[in-house]
């Protein structure tokens, strides 16, 4: 008996946008490693939060898929694109990089209405506010950004920005505090 509860289409793009959400998680994750290497702790910390976040996200997608009866395809990651070139670059790249997975997320509702697929409807409205919620904190990042400097931040504005980075809150355990009695 085929339990499957989404359509053809619909099982499509919930696949493809749950693999955009692993290669979000895939850039977070390479932007927290170069602003490690930079020097930028709480910056890389804040990143490498979000890149367990996005993949939080792709792991929704994924258990939604498979309780509709679907089948989950996953895919390839591409590699992220070239590392940022300074902190603002980096909080740019961000910002667009979460206006374009919003709309992704919109064009699924889209679909879902089209459908008249309500149950997924209902399912992608908690992504519609994430990412509200996401695009203001790259705004607010941006922002922060701005009022240091922008592309001719100090040196001092940057320390004090990764400074307050670092002591943002978020349910991933920081690099640091990770050790193999405590992964």
């Amino acid at each position: 008996m085929d339990s499957n509860r989404l359509s053809k289409a619909m099982q499509t793009a919930l696949n493809s946008q749950m693999n955009k959400e692993n290669l979000q998680a895939q850039i977070y994750l390479s932007y927290g490693c170069w602003a490690d290497s930079e020097g930028y702790e709480g910056i890389s910390n804040f990143l490498f939060r979000h890149s367990k976040e996005e993949r939080d996200h792709m792991m929704k997608f994924l258990e939604y898929i498979l309780k509709r009866g679907g089948k989950v395809a996953v895919s390839e990651i591409p590699a992220p694109s070239a590392n940022p070139t300074s902190v603002n670059d980096c909080f740019e790249k961000v910002f667009k990089q979460e206006v374009d997975n919003t709309k992704s997320i919109y064009s699924l509702v889209k679909q879902c209405m089209e459908e008249e697929d309500w149950a997924t409807w209902n399912f992608m409205q908690w992504f519609v506010m994430e990412q509200t919620e996401e695009e203001n904190l790259a705004i607010e990042l941006l922002d922060m950004i701005r009022v240091a400097g922008g592309k001719d931040a100090s040196h001092s504005a940057l320390f004090s920005l990764d400074k307050r980075m670092g002591e943002r809150g978020g349910d991933a355990r920081l690099a640091q505090e990770v050790t193999t009695d405590r992964p």
